[in-house]
């Protein structure tokens, strides 16, 4: 099929005409996952020549039938069936001899094979893939902090100007966030299991041919990597995965917020940051000096389509009894979720290491209120040397600053009432008060904590 005939635009348009065609479609394409599913096959019958089952040149036959097996046969054959892992039982079966049919897929129950596949390639996805990808972006995130870490820039709170702080401590709150995200998929990705239990989870088919069906099940999972879960019905518990899909959301969060942010940022009328721009590259179809935030809303958009898609996990928590198949189409979606997040992370790396930062335009803005930023450490100032009602007092200064648009400093150095006061107060009390621009407190430390911090924590 050709690209541009398929219908999701992860196909067309973010996904295939790609580099991270070939890297995302190792682990969640439709291919990776019948590969996976051939995985788990030839893992149940190497146990079961192990355990003395069937022999070992079976199980050799069987190994090498499901290295060969693809998903196109796999679902010719369902075609045919009407039967998906049947379907791929009847694929390796073909392959080998009459001596080995009788234990391909012997003893299990599909869900054994899917939901132990599915969680091997989501484990060896997270850890091989999307892990690195986003230590990439904490790089890029770390090195911009550092960067910018002196550089002046306005605190905003409700929109509206605040303290100042620097860029760079602007920065290193999403240093700290994404490094916090990373730190939760290390440890949720080792949490998704596998099963080998039967069709209800009680190992009636394998107690009739193994003595110890636990360690039988162990067995298998170990020559995957992976754990088996301690209980399991027909499905294995679905906490670990919507954990995992948890992180997921929460982590493209944190970038849509960061992309959010430096999109506001690189508005006309603020212009403090800018996306890297080439010089063939085209803003608009009408208006050829326009240069738009195109990745930041890019980003921003990914995640409004991907963010939603944690409530059809939740439902996904819900089957009756031992199974039903109310998770069956909704669960074949999951690939995307994590395809989203990388797709998202990559463009934010190649942005983050290019971003344009205009300090001159960052000065300019905290000059706008650079008169009234003084009237925070004014009044903490004035209340530590015993004023009994400093925050009144400095409002009411602003007031008369704002209606005689002059400087908050001028008029309450000129204020009788607060010279007593002002005699009390150090050199570098006064030097904040009469230069707001040295008011950052630690933000530049900080920046230092935060990036050290993760640093070594993600080392």
């Amino acid at each position: 099929m050709n690209t541009f005939e398929n219908i999701s635009p992860f196909d067309y348009r973010y996904y295939g005409r790609n580099k991270s065609k070939d890297v995302l479609a190792k682990y969640l394409s439709e291919e990776a996952y019948v590969r996976s599913l051939a995985r788990v096959e030839a893992a149940l019958t190497q146990t079961l020549a192990d355990k003395g089952v069937c022999s070992q040149d079976i199980a050799k036959e069987v190994t090498k039938a499901c290295e060969q097996v693809t998903a196109d046969e796999m679902y010719a054959e369902e075609d045919r069936i009407k039967h998906d892992i049947r379907g791929l039982a009847n694929s390796i079966r073909k392959r080998v001899s009459d001596k080995a049919k009788p234990y391909v897929h012997f003893s299990s129950t599909s869900f054994d094979i899917v939901n132990t596949a599915n969680m091997l390639r989501y484990k060896e996805f997270t850890q091989d893939v999307l892990i690195p990808k986003l230590l990439e972006l904490e790089k890029a995130w770390i090195d911009l902090a550092r960067r910018e870490k002196y550089t002046l820039q306005v605190g905003r709170t409700h929109g509206q100007h605040a303290e100042p702080i620097t860029f760079g401590f602007t920065i290193a709150e999403y240093v700290d966030r994404l490094g916090n995200r990373i730190a939760e998929f290390q440890d949720k990705h080792t949490k998704l299991r596998g099963k080998m239990s039967g069709a209800v989870g009680a190992y009636n088919a394998s107690s009739l041919l193994i003595d110890n069906p636990l360690e039988f099940e162990k067995l298998v999972m170990q020559k995957l990597n992976m754990e088996p879960t301690l209980h399991s019905t027909q499905i294995v518990t679905p906490e670990p995965i919507l954990d995992l899909i948890h992180a997921t959301v929460s982590c493209f969060g944190v970038l849509a917020n960061f992309a959010d942010d430096m999109r506001q940022l690189q508005r006309t009328e603020i212009g403090e940051v800018g996306e890297h721009f080439a010089s063939d590259q085209v803003g608009s179809s009408t208006m050829p000096q326009k240069k738009n935030p195109i990745n930041f809303e890019n980003v921003k958009s990914f995640w409004k389509e991907i963010m939603p898609r944690i409530n059809t996990l939740y439902m996904d928590q819900i089957s009756e009894h031992q199974r039903d198949l109310t998770n069956s189409a909704s669960a074949r979606f999951i690939p995307e979720i994590f395809a989203g997040l990388y797709l998202s992370t990559e463009r934010l790396i190649r942005v983050s290491s290019k971003l344009q930062v205009d300090k001159e335009a960052m000065l300019r803005n905290f000059n706008l209120h650079k008169d009234l930023i003084a009237a925070e450490p004014l009044y903490i100032l004035l209340g530590a040397h015993n004023h009994p009602d400093a925050h009144e007092t400095v409002k009411q200064l602003t007031l008369k600053a704002r209606d005689k648009k002059v400087a908050l400093q001028d008029i309450a150095m000129n204020e009788a009432s607060l010279k007593p006061y002002f005699d009390k107060f150090t050199a570098k009390q006064k030097e904040i008060i009469l230069h707001p621009e040295t008011y950052t407190g630690i933000a530049s430390k900080k920046v230092d904590d935060v990036c050290n911090f993760w640093e070594e924590k993600l080392r």
